[in-house]
Protein backbone atom coordinates (compact mmCIF):
# COMPACT_ATOMS: atom_id res chain seq x y z
CA UNK A 1 0.00 0.00 0.00
CA UNK A 2 3.05 2.39 1.06
CA UNK A 3 3.81 2.95 -3.07
CA UNK A 4 -0.25 3.00 -3.67
CA UNK A 5 -0.08 6.28 -1.13
CA UNK A 6 2.82 8.14 -2.62
CA UNK A 7 0.98 7.34 -6.32
CA UNK A 8 -2.24 9.07 -4.32
CA UNK A 9 0.21 12.26 -3.80
CA UNK A 10 2.22 12.11 -7.27
CA UNK A 11 -1.55 11.58 -9.08
CA UNK A 12 -2.67 14.86 -6.73
CA UNK A 13 0.32 17.21 -7.25
CA UNK A 14 1.11 17.42 -3.81
CA UNK A 15 4.74 16.67 -3.99
CA UNK A 16 6.27 19.49 -4.77
CA UNK A 17 9.69 20.51 -6.02
CA UNK A 18 12.04 23.13 -5.35
CA UNK A 19 13.59 25.27 -2.44
CA UNK A 20 11.06 24.67 0.92
CA UNK A 21 11.14 26.40 4.52
CA UNK A 22 9.39 23.28 6.43
CA UNK A 23 7.73 23.76 9.76
CA UNK A 24 9.92 22.42 11.49
CA UNK A 25 12.31 25.45 10.49
CA UNK A 26 14.30 22.47 8.28
CA UNK A 27 14.50 23.52 4.80
CA UNK A 28 14.29 20.81 1.99
CA UNK A 29 14.01 20.91 -1.92
CA UNK A 30 11.26 18.28 -1.38
CA UNK A 31 7.14 19.15 0.09
CA UNK A 32 4.38 17.02 0.90
CA UNK A 33 1.66 19.20 0.71
CA UNK A 34 -0.87 17.16 2.04
CA UNK A 35 -3.91 19.77 1.78
CA UNK A 36 -3.59 18.54 -2.02
CA UNK A 37 -4.82 15.26 -0.78
CA UNK A 38 -6.93 16.17 2.05
CA UNK A 39 -9.33 18.23 0.30
CA UNK A 40 -10.40 15.39 -1.09
CA UNK A 41 -12.58 13.09 0.58
CA UNK A 42 -12.37 10.33 -1.28
CA UNK A 43 -8.58 10.18 -0.81
CA UNK A 44 -8.52 11.09 2.86
CA UNK A 45 -10.51 8.30 3.32
CA UNK A 46 -8.67 5.63 1.94
CA UNK A 47 -5.56 6.92 3.51
CA UNK A 48 -6.90 7.18 7.18
CA UNK A 49 -8.09 3.85 6.58
CA UNK A 50 -5.12 2.61 6.75
CA UNK A 51 -4.83 4.45 10.09
CA UNK A 52 -7.69 3.53 11.41
CA UNK A 53 -7.51 -0.44 10.45
CA UNK A 54 -4.26 -1.11 12.40
CA UNK A 55 -5.20 0.47 15.50
CA UNK A 56 -8.98 -1.48 15.59
CA UNK A 57 -8.50 -3.49 18.27
CA UNK A 58 -5.97 -1.22 20.75
CA UNK A 59 -9.14 0.09 22.79
CA UNK A 60 -8.65 3.84 21.33
CA UNK A 61 -11.75 5.92 22.65
CA UNK A 62 -11.08 9.13 20.88
CA UNK A 63 -8.55 10.51 18.27
CA UNK A 64 -6.33 13.68 18.99
CA UNK A 65 -4.63 15.76 16.07
CA UNK A 66 -2.89 19.06 16.00
CA UNK A 67 -4.17 22.13 14.00
CA UNK A 68 -5.00 21.96 11.31
CA UNK A 69 -4.18 18.82 9.14
CA UNK A 70 -4.05 16.33 11.74
CA UNK A 71 -7.72 17.86 13.04
CA UNK A 72 -8.86 16.50 9.45
CA UNK A 73 -7.21 13.02 9.86
CA UNK A 74 -8.40 12.42 13.73
CA UNK A 75 -12.13 13.34 12.48
CA UNK A 76 -11.64 10.67 9.76
CA UNK A 77 -9.54 7.92 11.53
CA UNK A 78 -12.42 8.81 14.78
CA UNK A 79 -15.63 8.50 12.22
CA UNK A 80 -14.15 4.88 11.11
CA UNK A 81 -13.39 3.99 14.79
CA UNK A 82 -16.32 4.93 16.03
CA UNK A 83 -15.34 7.11 18.44
CA UNK A 84 -15.04 11.10 19.41
CA UNK A 85 -12.74 13.33 17.75
CA UNK A 86 -10.65 16.32 19.49
CA UNK A 87 -7.95 18.35 18.57
CA UNK A 88 -4.77 20.08 20.45
CA UNK A 89 -4.78 24.21 19.54
CA UNK A 90 -1.33 26.11 20.03
CA UNK A 91 -1.08 27.57 23.42
CA UNK A 92 -1.65 31.63 23.01
CA UNK A 93 0.51 33.99 24.70
CA UNK A 94 0.69 37.42 25.57
CA UNK A 95 -1.14 40.63 25.10
CA UNK A 96 -1.48 40.31 21.43
CA UNK A 97 -2.47 36.38 21.29
CA UNK A 98 0.70 34.83 19.89
CA UNK A 99 1.88 31.09 20.24
CA UNK A 100 3.36 30.15 23.23
CA UNK A 101 4.52 26.74 23.93
CA UNK A 102 2.74 23.44 23.21
CA UNK A 103 -0.88 23.19 22.86
CA UNK A 104 -3.96 22.44 24.47
CA UNK A 105 -7.46 21.48 24.02
CA UNK A 106 -10.29 24.00 24.31
CA UNK A 107 -13.81 24.55 22.77
CA UNK A 108 -14.99 22.35 25.39
CA UNK A 109 -12.91 18.78 24.57
CA UNK A 110 -12.03 17.13 27.55
CA UNK A 111 -10.12 13.49 27.95
CA UNK A 112 -11.34 10.92 31.24
CA UNK A 113 -8.75 9.78 33.40
CA UNK A 114 -7.00 6.21 31.82
CA UNK A 115 -9.07 7.13 28.51
CA UNK A 116 -6.93 5.65 25.41
CA UNK A 117 -6.28 8.30 22.94
CA UNK A 118 -4.51 7.69 19.45
CA UNK A 119 -2.67 10.53 18.35
CA UNK A 120 -2.57 11.68 14.43
CA UNK A 121 -0.93 14.43 11.94
CA UNK A 122 -0.29 14.96 8.97
CA UNK A 123 3.74 14.68 7.80
CA UNK A 124 6.14 13.48 10.74
CA UNK A 125 9.13 15.42 10.41
CA UNK A 126 10.60 16.76 13.79
CA UNK A 127 7.66 15.16 15.86
CA UNK A 128 6.86 18.52 17.65
CA UNK A 129 3.39 18.83 17.08
CA UNK A 130 2.83 15.37 17.56
CA UNK A 131 5.14 15.68 21.03
CA UNK A 132 2.68 18.50 21.78
CA UNK A 133 -0.28 16.62 21.54
CA UNK A 134 0.47 13.79 23.40
CA UNK A 135 1.57 15.66 26.48
CA UNK A 136 -1.80 17.39 26.24
CA UNK A 137 -3.20 14.13 26.56
CA UNK A 138 -1.18 12.97 29.49
CA UNK A 139 -1.76 16.59 31.29
CA UNK A 140 -5.89 15.60 31.11
CA UNK A 141 -4.89 11.89 32.77
CA UNK A 142 -5.14 10.28 29.29
CA UNK A 143 -3.33 6.99 27.98
CA UNK A 144 -1.44 7.35 24.74
CA UNK A 145 -2.91 4.22 22.50
CA UNK A 146 -0.75 5.48 19.80
CA UNK A 147 0.61 7.58 17.25
CA UNK A 148 -0.10 7.36 13.47
CA UNK A 149 0.68 9.55 10.41
CA UNK A 150 -0.38 10.35 6.82
CA UNK A 151 3.31 10.36 5.80
CA UNK A 152 6.89 9.78 7.93
CA UNK A 153 9.69 11.84 6.53
CA UNK A 154 11.95 11.40 10.08
CA UNK A 155 14.06 9.07 8.86
CA UNK A 156 14.37 7.61 12.07
CA UNK A 157 15.38 10.54 13.87
CA UNK A 158 12.51 11.08 15.94
CA UNK A 159 11.66 8.74 19.07
CA UNK A 160 8.06 9.24 20.08
CA UNK A 161 8.33 7.05 23.04
CA UNK A 162 6.34 4.50 22.19
CA UNK A 163 6.28 2.85 18.32
CA UNK A 164 3.71 4.76 15.56
CA UNK A 165 2.55 3.63 12.00
CA UNK A 166 2.88 5.72 8.86
CA UNK A 167 0.87 5.26 5.31
CA UNK A 168 4.25 6.02 3.40
CA UNK A 169 7.53 6.96 4.75
CA UNK A 170 9.98 8.87 2.75
CA UNK A 171 14.01 9.68 2.91
CA UNK A 172 14.15 13.24 1.74
CA UNK A 173 17.39 15.38 2.51
CA UNK A 174 16.83 17.56 4.81
CA UNK A 175 19.07 20.75 6.29
CA UNK A 176 19.63 23.41 9.05
CA UNK A 177 19.25 26.78 7.36
CA UNK A 178 23.33 27.56 7.76
CA UNK A 179 23.79 24.51 5.90
CA UNK A 180 21.09 24.58 3.33
CA UNK A 181 23.13 24.13 -0.01
CA UNK A 182 19.87 25.24 -1.95
CA UNK A 183 20.47 28.95 0.63
CA UNK A 184 24.11 28.63 -1.10
CA UNK A 185 22.90 28.57 -4.47
CA UNK A 186 20.87 31.13 -4.05
CA UNK A 187 17.49 29.13 -5.02
CA UNK A 188 14.52 31.12 -3.57
CA UNK A 189 12.72 29.89 -0.26
CA UNK A 190 8.94 29.15 -0.32
CA UNK A 191 7.52 28.76 3.55
CA UNK A 192 4.34 26.94 2.22
CA UNK A 193 1.47 27.41 4.07
CA UNK A 194 2.52 31.45 4.88
CA UNK A 195 0.58 33.80 4.10
CA UNK A 196 1.68 36.09 1.20
CA UNK A 197 3.29 39.54 2.29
Amino acid sequence: MSQEVEDIFRETGAILEGHFELASGLHSATYWEKFRVLNNPYHTERLCKLIAQHFVGAGVKAVAGPTLGGMLIAFEVARQLGVRSIYAEPVLSGAEGREGQGRDFRRGFSIAPGERVLVVDDVLTTGTSILEVMKAVERYGGEIAGVGVLIDRSQGMVDLGIPHFSCHRVSIPMYPPEDCPLCAQGIPLTKPGSSPR
